[in-house]
């Protein structure tokens, strides 16, 4: 399919990669399922986390074998071939394998600490430095736009660092939003949305079938992810998302736009921060506990009432990102 009756028929490449990403990970999950009990590759729970969380002591994890290879496939079937959707799909894959190195080594060789931070650290640089040269081969320019506004701030050498910090605060904040049943996965379904709305304006339709993919991915991913969760998404997963989003942020030139369509995902990393910063400073916390999700459900909120919310004001934060979008006069 070239591009412009990709652009004619925009809608159908988008639709069949949704389609696909939703029955295709409703067909992988149950399959995988099995494999992974075999495997014994069971989640193990914090201690020091609520009560109710040590049910869930042995549920399979590392459910993103299951969803990151049906949006991969989806993308390399419907996507128009070029140099942008292959780097959104490199952070993608890139991510997925530093998580299931994550995984493997903390799951399924109870090696503790998983993965060493600085490897993890050297992997996702790597990756950024490839989305860096994709920005500078495909002319998108070093310059951020203020949201709200139709001011572009050029940051010119510097440009490559704020890649680099997009990618790591992405990646590691999905990451920490992925800790209740349906969590990650309710809340990514409203920023996926928008994000592939923007990169068909931004006129990156490889990008945009990954994120319409991903969308119809997590959509049937939560049917077996929802609580009580038959399965987890594990770092596999998370980070694999993270990705996706970090590398759709930088190619539609919208990072900053990032921090009111991924809301959530900001307030959770920012939970974490003030809560560690408090008790380093003070030798009190904040909150109940971090990350943010885990403050409410110690509230006396249930799980199903945080996740309801919190996708809810990722609902919000994506259509006031959209709509900032659309007041700098980004389309």
């Amino acid at each position: 399919m070239g591009l412009e009756t990709w652009q004619a028929g925009w809608w159908l490449p988008l639709a069949f990669a949704a389609g696909f990403g939703l029955v295709g990970t409703v067909v992988l999950t149950p399959l995988l399922l099995p494999i992974l009990r075999r495997r014994r590759v069971g989640q193990s729970i914090r201690p020091e986390g609520p009560a109710a969380h040590r049910a869930k002591a042995g549920t399979p994890t590392m459910g993103g074998l299951a969803f990151v290879p049906v949006t991969a496939a989806a993308t390399a079937l419907w996507a128009p071939f070029g140099a942008a959707p292959a780097a959104a799909l490199a952070l993608f894959l890139g991510h997925g394998l530093l998580g299931w190195l994550d995984d493997e080594l903390k799951v399924v060789r109870h090696r503790s600490l998983g993965l060493a931070a600085r490897y993890k650290l050297l992997g996702q640089t790597l990756l950024a430095a490839l989305l860096v040269w994709t920005v500078h081969r495909e002319g998108l320019g070093s310059w951020l736009q203020l949201p709200f506004t139709a001011w572009r701030l050029d940051l010119g050498r510097l440009y490559p660092v704020v890649v680099w910090l997009v990618v790591l605060a992405a990646s590691n904040a999905v990451n920490l939003t992925d800790g209740l049943d349906g969590l990650l996965s309710a809340t990514t379904l409203p920023v996926a949305a928008a994000y592939a709305w923007i990169a068909v304006a931004a006129g990156q339709a490889g990008l945009a079938v990954s994120l319409a993919a991903l969308f119809g991915a997590l959509l049937g991913f939560l049917l077996f992810n929802r609580h009580p969760a038959q399965i987890f998404m594990g770092d596999t997963g998370s980070l694999a998302v993270g990705g996706l989003l970090a590398a759709a942020a930088v190619l539609t030139k919208t990072e900053l736009y990032l921090v009111l369509i991924g809301l959530v995902y900001v307030l959770e990393a920012l939970s974490v921060i003030v809560q560690v910063a408090s008790f380093q400073l003070t030798g009190r916390r904040v909150l109940r506990m971090s990350p943010l999700h885990h403050h409410f459900e110690l509230g006396g909120m249930s799980e199903n009432q945080v996740v309801g919310r919190f996708a809810l004001l990722s609902l919000l934060g994506s259509a006031l990102g959209v709509f900032a979008l659309w007041m700098s006069g980004g389309w």
